[in-house]
């Protein structure tokens, strides 16, 4: 008895010490976007202009104008999608089970295509009508996975389908679209950083710490869900109205960041399993697998500015990483089924 509780306290230590460090690593990376750019500006310089020196030459806006918006975006949508990511993959029970992939990203995506080409739209009612399209999709999704009884591969192969529609109606407006019109939609639709408004911001914020409360309120639920609706239900858990809530709480953060920065690929589905890995088995890891997401957004990011001659959007470089991961994820689960 000693040596259970001795490893479940080693193991809630070594839990703690990730998250730890994840935050001082998000905290480095948030420094250095700030610093770092065309022209770089020191520490100090950096910090007067955060707390509202407006007379500093040049770094007055390029920090406070350009850059401050941008890494407190990369900060809340990177933490928003691999938080809400990984409660979708917890919950039901399979690492496939990224928004991304189910099909409430492209929902949103479809809907900001349909207003910037057919109905010439643009700025935050371009937000709110893909936010709204982003949870009409995730609640059509449950509701025909909930016919009978829930069920979570229906659930996914649901999203797959539709997600699938979804990109189907994208490619057909874009195809439609005259090429001046397009470029502006293929800028939202690569997941990208630039020209963030600190107006975005406040929301966006309210939002994440919101709905990171809840599901962390909720997170014990989550880990019984985890073992079956039969065991939740015998340990008193209900069910129905968990993973309701858990659902329509990350579909708010999914849809909120996606409104923002628009589909930044694979960042919901990687920052799960690698928070997983690191915090290990037994331990709850939604906080460090948001922590992980954000850390994604703000390093893909600097390696899109930076690392190339041409600057390519955050979804580019994220995308370039996850594609391999899911490859090999398949791959991995065809050996373990058993299928050729």
């Amino acid at each position: 008895m000693n040596d259970i509780l001795a490893g479940l306290r080693k193991r809630k230590r070594k839990a703690r010490i990730v998250v730890v460090t994840l935050i001082v690593i998000v905290l480095l990376l948030m420094g250095i976007t700030l610093m770092v750019g065309d022209t770089f500006y020191p520490l100090d310089v950096v910090f007067k202009v955060i707390m509202g020196d407006k007379n500093i030459s040049g770094a007055s806006f390029a920090v406070g104008t350009i850059r401050l918006p941008r890494m407190l975006a990369g900060v809340l949508v990177g933490f928003s999608l691999g938080l809400a990511g990984s409660v979708f993959q917890k919950m039901l029970r399979n690492t496939l089970a990224s928004p991304d992939i189910v099909g409430i990203s492209s929902g949103t995506s479809m809907a900001a295509v349909f207003c910037i080409l057919i109905l010439q739209m643009s700025g935050p009612s371009v937000s709110l009508i893909s936010m709204a399209a982003g949870l009409l999709i995730a609640l059509l999704v449950y509701m025909l996975s909930s016919v009978g009884r829930f069920s979570s591969a229906r659930f996914i192969l649901i999203g797959i389908g539709l997600q699938a529609i979804m990109n189907a109606l994208i490619s057909y407006m874009l195809l439609r679209a005259n090429q001046y019109e397009v470029s502006s939609a293929m800028r939202w639709l690569s997941g990208s950083l630039n020209r963030m408004q600190m107006s975005s911001i406040p929301t966006l914020l309210i939002v994440v710490i919101v709905c990171t409360i809840a599901i962390l309120l909720l997170e014990r639920y989550l880990n019984v869900l985890e073992l079956g609706d039969d065991i939740a239900v015998v340990l008193g858990v209900r069910v129905k109205v968990v993973r309701i809530l858990l659902i329509v709480c990350s579909v708010f953060m999914i849809a909120f960041a996606t409104s923002v920065a628009g589909p930044i690929a694979f960042v919901s589905f990687l920052a799960g399993p690698i928070a997983h890995r690191l915090v290990g088995s037994g331990q709850s890891y939604a906080f460090a697998a948001g922590l992980v997401g954000a850390i994604l957004v703000l390093c893909a990011d600097m390696v899109g500015q930076f690392l190339f001659a041409t600057k390519f959007p955050v979804g580019v470089i994220t995308g370039v990483i996850g594609a391999p991961y899911l490859i090999i994820l398949l791959i991995r689960i065809n050996k373990t089924r058993g299928v050729s």
